[in-house]
């Protein structure tokens, strides 16, 4: 099992960055595959980014694609998500998830996560 915990989030002006952490328990962290999802106030949890065991692969949605980076540390036990220019629609709770999955598939469906953050507000003001 892992443990994970979200932190980073705040409020940020548009056009801003804000980095997010994930901070995950075990020892067998380079076994999962990770990803990022959000839930806007009365919209459903989407997907954000995913990257695999090894963070040499990466996909986003393409909402996102182009201004934020998703990446790993596996020394650290920790994945990232770097977000650049955001904007006010980008406001929402982000949630980091793990699935332990070592194959080559970059997971996109919330479904095939097993282990969820609490989650950390961000928020873009105009």
């Amino acid at each position: 099992q892992v443990q994970l915990g979200e932190s980073g989030g705040g409020l940020v002006q548009a056009g801003g960055s804000l980095r997010l952490s994930c901070a995950a328990s075990g020892r067998t962290f380079n076994s999962y595959a990770m990803g990022w999802f959000r839930q806007a106030p009365g919209k459903e949890r989407e997907f954000v980014a995913a990257v695999n065991w090894s963070g040499g692969s990466t996909y986003y949605a393409d909402s996102v694609k182009g201004r934020f980076t998703i990446s790993r540390d596996n020394a650290k036990n920790t994945v990232y998500l770097q977000m650049n220019s955001l904007k006010p629609e980008d406001t929402a709770v982000y949630y980091c998830a793990a699935r332990y999955y070592s194959g080559s598939y970059l997971l996109q469906s919330e479904g095939l996560y097993d282990y969820w953050g609490q989650g950390t507000q961000v928020t873009v003001s105009s």
